[in-house]
């Protein structure tokens, strides 16, 4: 991309596009009322576009603001648990990407497993409690359905968007 500032108005629109999602995440019923705090993921279509269109940089920048965002004006708990997802998850996704080992899919499973990781290991942090770690296994089995529907969307919009 030759433009600095067409650059930043399209990573501007994407950070706008994953807050969008993240409250249209907030507005649909729990997935399970069995096991709460489980959710799709759907800000993290927009972060795995960027993450193979952009980079890792410009991916965690819109991830932070996103994750900043959206936590002060839904819900500052949340701050926390979604930065130390957000940023595993990430880190996690720029390492699988680099290897060229798996799909934009693939990505997206392993970084919705680290998601959920990095969120049970920060609630095992401020609840001095090692008893979440069990909360895993359903986390897991989650976080891999949700990252098969977030990569298959991600995927899909990595090789349809074309900027001009």
């Amino acid at each position: 991309m030759k433009h600095p500032a067409k650059k930043l108005a399209l990573l501007g629109l994407c950070t706008a596009i994953a807050m969008v999602l993240a409250w249209v995440e907030i507005q649909l019923p729990p997935l399970t009322t069995a096991v709460p705090g489980i959710k799709l993921g759907l800000p993290n279509i927009a972060i795995i576009f960027i993450l193979y269109r952009f980079g890792w940089k410009e991916a965690a920048a819109v991830s932070f603001v996103r994750i900043l965002a959206v936590s002060f004006i839904f819900n500052p708990a949340t701050l926390p648990y979604s930065l130390a997802g957000g940023l595993l998850s990430l880190l996690g996704m720029a390492l699988l990407k680099k290897t060229d080992l798996l799909s934009i899919t693939g990505v997206s499973v392993a970084g919705g497993l680290l998601h959920n990781v990095g969120q049970i290991l920060m609630a095992m942090l401020i609840l001095s409690t090692a008893g979440l770690g069990y909360y895993l296994i359903i986390l897991a089995v989650t976080g891999v359905v949700s990252g098969i529907f977030v990569g298959l969307c991600g995927s899909f919009a990595v090789k349809r968007v074309r900027f001009r």
